[in-house]
C-alpha cells in the first residue's frame, strides 16, 4: 500500500508561500478524527494521486500516527492543471466504505467492429462498498459481450473481487451499442406565398407603367391631329382665294 508523509501546517503561513517551497496544503479528517491541517510534498502527492486516484486507500504518516485514508477531494488549478489542495478522509477502523470506482473498457465488440454500431458508455464509474483494503483500483467492463446491435451490458455483468459489493441496481445499464444513423440535413423552408405576392406586385407595376406610356402617347396623338387639320383648312382657304 502506498504512503505519504505529511507535516503539521503553520496556519500563519499563506498557502501560496507553502507552494513556493514545493509543498502543498492539505487536511485530513474523519468520523472519529479531528480536522488537521498539514502539508505534503507536491511531487510525492502527484505521483501517488496518479497511481491511486480517489478510490484506493493509502497510508498517511505524520509525526504522531499513521492513518488509512482516501484522497477525498483535490483542488486543481484551472489553467496549469496542478493540484493546489487535497482533502484526506480518514477511514474508521473495521468499517466498510462506499466509493466510486472508475470503469475501464476491455475487449472488442463485434457489433461495433463488424456491424458498424456505436458504443454508448452510459457509466464511467460505479459505486461499490468494501473494506478499505479490499477496494479495487478499477473495474473492467468486457465489451466483447456486445454482439448484436442494441445489446446492453448491465451492472450484474461486471466481475467484482471478493469482499466488494456493487451499490447500484443489478439491472442498471453500464454500456450499450446502437445502430449508426445517417444525419439528414433539411433544406430551409421557402415561403412561396411571399414569392407569389412579390411577383404579382412586379407584374402590377409593369402594367401600370405600360398604361401610363400608352396614355402619354395617346395624348400626344390627340394634340397633333388638330394642328394638322388646321393647316389643311388654311391651305384650302388660300386655294379658294386664288380662284
Amino acid at each position: 500500500m502506498l504512503s505519504l508523509n505529511v507535516e503539521k501546517r503553520d496556519l500563519k503561513v499563506r498557502a501560496d508561500k507553502v507552494r513556493q517551497n514545493a509543498r502543498m496544503p492539505a487536511i485530513y479528517y474523519g468520523p472519529k478524527e479531528a480536522s488537521t491541517a498539514v502539508t505534503v510534498s507536491m511531487n510525492d502527492f502527484k505521483e501517488v494521486f496518479k497511481q491511486v486516484g480517489e478510490s484506493s486507500v493509502i497510508i498517511l504518516k505524520d509525526s504522531e500516527a499513521e492513518h488509512e485514508v482516501l484522497i477525498h477531494e483535490v483542488d486543481i488549478h484551472p489553467v496549469s492543471g496542478e493540484p493546489r489542495h487535497a482533502d484526506f478522509y480518514v477511514i474508521e477502523k473495521g468499517k466498510k466504505v462506499k466509493v466510486y470506482i472508475p470503469l475501464v473498457w476491455s475487449g472488442v465488440s463485434p457489433a461495433v467492429k463488424d456491424k458498424g454500431g456505436i458504443l454508448i458508455k452510459v457509466m464511467r464509474e460505479i459505486e461499490v462498498e468494501a473494506a478499505p483494503r479490499d477496494l479495487p483500483r478499477e473495474l473492467a467492463v468486457d465489451i466483447s459481450k456486445l454482439i448484436e446491435l442494441n445489446d446492453t451490458i448491465h451492472a450484474k455483468d461486471i466481475s467484482v473481487p471478493a469482499g466488494v459489493e456493487l451499490k447500484v441496481s443489478a439491472d442498471e445499464v453500464v454500456a450499450s451499442v446502437t445502430e449508426a444513423k445517417e444525419e439528414v440535413v433539411e433544406a430551409p423552408a421557402l415561403d412561396l406565398s411571399a414569392i407569389e405576392v412579390e411577383a404579382k406586385g412586379k407584374e402590377a407595376k409593369e402594367g401600370e407603367a405600360g398604361a401610363a406610356g400608352a396614355g402619354a402617347a395617346g395624348a400626344d396623338a390627340k394634340g397633333a391631329t388638330p394642328a394638322a387639320g388646321g393647316a389643311g383648312k388654311k391651305e384650302d382657304k388660300k386655294g379658294g382665294d386664288k380662284k
